[in-house]
């Protein structure tokens, strides 16, 4: 058992960095009475984390390929235990937020090396087995993080789903730094560090400019600010990764169709199925006076659909067609999203099952098939920013996401007023709207992008249907 010491110590930081991304949602209405945070601050918690994850997670692979996966990996460990220590600690929404980012910026590092450091540790079968184990954990993640947000809340406090951390990562570190064996290091690899400012530049101004516009009007002169910023910042982008002899992102990639309609796939299923979360945790908890385990329990059914989906029908959907895995599957999240506005005023949490379900069933058809259509849709040389493309549109599909639904809830609830159940009813509903319009929109528009097989063709006797290969685009 000795060599899957690797693959624990792995699955270790995966698990944690990728709990901590739901985690805190059952756990919002304690923080929002604790530190006295009202719904922006809120959304910062959520987005301060997503953020940072979306904005470096490209830029830091290319950094761990420079100084060795290993060494990426245990740093990325030690700022994500600090960080968690900070969240815990934190005396003020202010300061929840900004340990938040820094948590963001060490599960980054983790996220970006724990598969290469599986590649090189591991070969022939037991690689398979690796991959297939880390898939799995990073699958039940979502689930894990509700659930156990709700007992660490109310069996202790919130801030214990910070603490929590702590000793996990303590025996991640001491068994990465036993177990793996010294990383090669590519000093020759440049680090794309104008790209990464762009782009961060970008996803942050727009996420603030949506929530403050939202918080303080669309005439608000820091709203407009921060907008006018986001779009220079995304022409930045696009000018500076398109003269770099080493981009973050090889704008060349968007050519491919393929390529793009899983980036879609990609940012709207998150969109589309998580972004409402914070605000039906908040209902749940505060206008249900259910308690946090209650809560996490409530929105368990999407994770369990979609574990159960995924693993009884992975292997009949594994030959299936993109269009129908990540086109159609997203537009069933949107039906199941859609489903949710049931909701009203005499709504107990049941009435979000059947919505929860159907969810949970369209990421069980998407999610498997984003990262492997992704990278086949491109060079081999390029599937490892393939990858993280695709783990990058997901966290910043969130992001936005959390800031666009709670910008929509406050107009249709008046979130500055005292907080009725019909209003809160209200801007959840419209919320809910919102993310199905996206989940549907963007899954047709991927169904559309996906390559469909040319007419049947013939071969002297024999009938050939001729499937059109995914393009592949020059190399950046």
């Amino acid at each position: 058992m000795k060599k899957w010491l690797p693959l624990f110590a792995a699955c270790l930081g995966t698990l944690m960095l990728l709990i901590d991304v739901t985690i805190v949602n059952v756990a919002l209405p304690d923080i929002a009475t604790d530190l006295h945070a009202g719904l922006s601050s809120l959304q910062w918690v959520v987005d301060g984390y997503a953020l940072a994850l979306a904005a470096l997670l490209l830029v830091l692979g290319s950094l761990a390929d420079r100084v060795g996966a290993k060494r990426a990996y245990l740093a990325g460990l030690v700022l994500f235990a600090l960080a968690s220590l900070g969240c815990g600690i934190a005396d003020t929404s202010s300061n929840l937020i900004a340990a938040r980012i820094l948590q963001g910026i060490g599960g980054a590092a983790m996220f970006a090396t724990t598969l290469s450091l599986l590649h090189s540790t591991y070969t022939g079968r037991d690689r398979g087995i690796a991959f297939g184990v880390w898939g799995a954990v990073s699958g039940a993640a979502a689930g894990v993080g509700v659930v156990l947000g709700g007992v660490l809340t109310e069996a202790l406090s919130w801030r214990w789903i910070f603490f929590v951390n702590l000793p996990i990562a303590v025996l991640a570190i001491a068994l990465t730094a036993s177990v793996f064996p010294a990383s090669v290091r590519r000093a020759d690899r440049a680090v794309d560090v104008p790209g990464m400012l762009a782009f961060a530049t970008a996803a942050t101004a727009l996420t603030y400019g949506v929530i403050r516009g939202g918080e303080h009007g669309w005439s608000d002169g820091r709203a407009v600010a921060a907008l006018i910023l986001g779009a220079v910042a995304v022409v930045v982008f696009a000018v500076v990764e398109s003269r770099s002899a080493a981009p973050m992102f090889p704008l060349t990639l968007l050519r491919n169709r393929d390529f793009g309609a899983t980036l879609l796939g990609a940012s709207g299923q998150t969109f589309a199925a998580f972004a409402s979360t914070p605000l039906v945790s908040l209902w749940l908890q505060q206008q249900l006076q259910m308690t946090p385990l209650h809560a996490g329990l409530a929105l368990l059914p999407i994770a369990a659909t979609a574990f159960l989906v995924a693993g009884v029908f992975g292997r009949l959907m594994h030959d299936a067609p993109p269009k129908w895995t990540i086109g159609a599957g997203l537009v069933v999240v949107g039906i199941g999203t859609g489903l949710l506005t049931i909701v009203d005023a005499g709504s107990s949490w049941a009435a979000l099952v059947p919505g929860f379900v159907v969810i949970g069933a369209g990421i069980g058809i998407n999610a498997p098939a984003l990262v492997s259509v992704g990278m086949a849709a491109v060079p081999p040389q390029q599937g490892g920013t393939a990858a993280g493309a695709v783990n990058t549109a997901r966290q910043l599909g969130l992001a936005l996401g959390v800031a666009v639904l709670g910008t929509v809830f406050r107009g249709v609830a008046d979130a500055d007023q005292p907080m009725t159940l019909p209003h809160f009813v209200a801007g959840l509903d419209a919320a809910f709207t919102v993310a199905a319009a996206v989940g549907i929109v963007f899954g047709l528009i991927a169904f559309t992008l996906f390559h469909r097989q040319r007419p049947v063709v013939e071969s002297g006797s024999v009938k050939q249907t001729v499937v059109a290969a995914p393009r592949r685009c020059r190399s950046a």
